[in-house]
This record gives structure tokens, sequence and C-alpha cells, in this order.
């Protein structure tokens, strides 16, 4: 951690720096298919809400991500989606007045998908009733996951774009929920 912040991020703080506008409305230009993710932030000492995919699902297997899913077209925007995807994974209802702002998108090299990730902060985090896209939920120190960034080493994962590793515990957030975290990274460490 850099010098400039050698105290504990109250949630005041992390709202101010992670505060944005919000634009919801799929863009008309995208060749791209579309998701959208909530990067939900809870609690006193900031933690992060990430879910583990079961190893069995055919795409993103076993990997740390953020919930969320595809836009479809019933859904009014990619916030609707983001939200309706937390509830149907998570069973948590965040409503658009919780959602304080997003980050860039991301997009996927390998699936070809542009995500657009929506934040969330919660004083506390509601039940959680997970189905079956989810194996487990990881509830995450976020100050000390953003510490663990490392360039992502794997062969398999480097591409033309910039590639960075977070680790929580045995697990290892590489891709877009990494560039992602990289986006809260600079946001709040540099």
């Amino acid at each position: 951690m850099n010098r400039n912040h050698n105290k504990t991020l109250d949630a005041a703080n992390l709202k101010r720096i992670l505060s944005s506008g919000i634009v919801a409305r799929p863009p008309s230009d995208s060749k791209s298919k579309l998701a959208a993710v909530m990067i939900i932030v809870f609690g006193d000492e900031p933690m992060v809400l990430m879910t583990e995919r079961p190893k069995t699902m055919n795409h993103h297997a076993g990997e740390i991500s953020f919930p969320g899913g595809t836009w479809e077209e019933k859904d009014n925007d990619l916030l609707e989606t983001a939200i309706r995807e937390t509830r149907e994974e998570l069973g948590i209802d965040i409503s658009r007045s919780m959602v304080i702002g997003q980050l860039k998108p991301v997009t996927t090299l390998n699936s070809g998908f542009m995500i657009i990730p929506f934040i969330a902060i919660l004083d506390k985090l509601p039940k959680i009733l997970i189905n079956s896209e989810i194996a487990s939920v990881l509830k995450i120190p976020l100050l000390s996951l953003l510490q663990t960034i490392e360039d992502d080493k794997d062969p398999l994962h480097k591409s033309i774009l910039e590639m960075h590793t977070f680790k929580f515990e045995t697990h290892l957030i590489w891709g877009a929920s990494a560039r992602m975290l990289k986006q809260i990274h600079d946001k709040i460490l540099s």
C-alpha cells in the first residue's frame, strides 16, 4: 500500500472515491455481446463479494467473478441486467439507489463479451441464497485483496491487454475480474 493509505479506508471515503456517473444504456454501436456485473462492497472494513463458478459450467468454470451475466432484450438497460443477475445468482436485491457508480467496460478475450461493472456499497450484506450457477461465495477484505496485485504470468492468459492477478486464500482471480479490480486498485491506491 502506498504511504498515503496507511489508515483503514472507511465506507464514506470509499463511496467518495468510487462514485461516478452511471451510463447504463447498451451502446448501439457495440459489436460485442453485452453483459453487466455488480461489484458489491459492504461492511465497516470494506469487504468485496465475489463468487466461484462451479467447475461443471460450460463457460468460466471454476473462475472467481462478480455476480452478473448477459444482457437480455427484456432488460431496460445494463444496470437492470446486473441487478437481475445478482438477484438470480445470490438472492440479493440491489436497488438502483444503492448503486454509486460504474467502472470502464471490460472485454473478455475468450468469449467476446463487453462487461459493464457497476458498484454498490452496502452497510451490511443481506442473507445470500445461491443458485446453481454459484459454487461458493467469497467475502474478501478489499484493501488486502488489492495489495496482492501481480502481473499475470500464465502464458495462456496473455494477450495484447495488460493482465493482472489477485489472490485470496487459495483462489486466483484473473482475466476480466482482475481487470475490474485493477481499476479499483488504481482509484484507491494510486
